[in-house]
């Protein structure tokens, strides 16, 4: 496999003296064919603006030459941007009293079994006295915010902008509707504002999600708040995993860390592991 390599700036000459000719040769420039500016990058992909290209764009860009001005210019506007998003989120997030997030696919359809399971916990978390939070976009996310919706109660959705699949569902508080260009925004969100965590069937976003809360409860930055995944079968397959290699094999968790974490099969359940968990403090949620 070839190595990228940047070369130094202080180089020999370039040219060179050929003693069999007398003739002064220029050697090539590994870098003739690097591209210097944005424009050198649309020009080279003729203006085309598909998926492949963008990611080809992203990969040319990052060895794309930068001044210290360039790079400060845009690190400091994208900094002033991550602030802002940080702001509103704790603007809106810190009124809106206990809650649980809800996470799973936003590709579920609503006559999917879990669309029907995840509306109906979200529904009895509100009867129970809790807010919930969702990803804000379609799937097992809308089928969260219309259960709780349905129920008059709060319904919070972090929308994420992505090129495609995400937009906020209709069943979000016009007040409680917040847009993220930031996965790291959104996910301190997500945690720091929720009392227990309920994983429904999804992809890499959901696994994301799920284990940035386990790590955090895991390593004691957070509280132990309760973790309940929903779906034996989708789950354990991964869980087995976990407990085979990761702990028996590896050692790499302790034994322990496996109780972060329970699995169930209805929404009945899912709801009484948090409220069984706030009974033994003496405290519910109180709207």
């Amino acid at each position: 496999m070839t190595k990228l390599k940047k070369t130094s700036r202080t180089k020999l000459s370039d040219e060179v003296l050929n003693a069999g000719s007398g003739q002064t040769i220029r050697q090539p420039n590994v870098n003739d064919n690097k591209v210097k500016t944005i424009s050198d990058i649309r020009e080279q992909t003729h203006g085309e603006r598909t998926v492949q290209v963008d990611d080809e764009q992203r990969i040319r860009k990052a060895f794309v030459d930068k001044d210290w001005n360039e790079i400060k210019i845009a690190d400091s506007w994208q900094i002033f941007k991550v602030m802002a998003e940080f702001v509103e989120g704790f603007e809106k997030m810190s009124k809106i009293g206990p809650c649980v997030s809800i996470f799973g696919s936003a590709r579920t359809k609503p006559d999917n079994p879990y669309y029907k399971m995840a509306e109906e916990i979200a529904a009895k978390l509100v009867r129970h006295g809790y807010g919930v939070i969702t990803g804000g976009g379609p799937g097992i996310m809308e089928a969260g915010n219309k259960g709780a919706h349905s129920e008059g109660g709060r319904s919070v959705g972090l929308n994420i902008e992505l090129p495609f699949e995400q937009f906020n569902n209709i069943y979000i508080d016009p007040d409680k509707i917040i847009n993220f260009d930031y996965f790291f925004v959104r996910k301190v969100m997500f945690v720091k504002y929720a009392q227990g965590f309920i994983g429904m069937p999804g992809g890499f976003g959901t696994l994301d999600e799920l284990f940035e809360a386990i790590t955090l409860i895991q390593t004691k930055k957070i509280g132990r708040f309760p973790i309940v995944l929903v779906g034996t079968k989708y789950w354990q397959g991964m869980f087995d995993w976990i407990q085979q290699v990761m702990l028996e094999d590896e050692q790499n968790i302790s034994p322990e860390d496996m109780n972060l974490v329970q699995l169930v099969d209805d929404a009945e359940s899912a709801v009484k592991i948090i409220d069984d968990f706030y009974s033994k403090y003496l405290l519910s949620p109180n709207f």
